[in-house]
C-alpha cells in the first residue's frame, strides 16, 4: 500500500528554503520579485516557479497560526481585558497587523516549497505552456 503523498525532493529542504523565501530547487534564487509576487523563473538556476499553486492556503494557513500562536494566548493575558479598548484595540491590532504582514511571505515561501517537494503544480500553467509549445 502506498503513502498519501509521494516526495518527489527532500521535503525539510524544500519547505525550510520556501520559508527563507528561496527557490526550492537550487536555494539561491530569490522566489518573490515584490512582496508576494513569485518570480515566473529562478534567476539562479532558472527553475520554473511560477507553476507551483499558492492560491488560498498561505493565507489560510496564516490566519490559523495568528489565531492559535499570537490571538489565543494574548487571551490569557489580564492587561488585555483591564486595559481600556481605545488604548489596547490599536496596540493589539497594529501589531497583529505587522506579524501577520511579516509571516505571510514566509508561510507563501514554505507552501510553495511543499508544493516542489510533492510536484503539485498548477494544472492551468501546464495547459498554457502545452498550447505554448505547440
Amino acid at each position: 500500500m502506498g503513502a498519501m503523498a509521494d516526495f518527489h525532493h527532500p521535503l525539510f529542504r524544500s519547505v525550510g528554503r520556501g520559508l527563507a523565501q528561496r527557490c526550492p530547487n537550487c536555494g539561491k534564487g530569490g522566489l518573490y520579485r515584490r512582496y508576494l509576487k513569485v518570480r515566473p523563473q529562478c534567476e539562479a538556476c532558472g527553475h520554473d516557479l511560477a507553476r507551483y499553486p499558492a492560491d488560498d492556503g498561505p493565507a489560510y494557513l496564516t490566519i490559523l497560526l495568528m489565531g492559535h500562536l499570537i490571538i489565543g494566548p494574548a487571551l490569557f493575558f489580564p492587561i488585555v481585558w483591564e486595559t481600556p479598548p481605545q488604548i489596547s484595540l490599536p496596540i493589539i491590532l497594529g501589531v497583529l497587523t505587522i506579524v501577520t504582514l511579516l509571516a505571510l511571505p514566509r508561510v507563501k515561501g514554505g507552501w510553495i516549497g511543499l508544493m516542489y517537494a510533492l510536484q503539485v503544480t498548477d494544472r492551468d500553467h501546464r495547459l498554457h505552456t502545452a498550447d505554448a509549445s505547440d
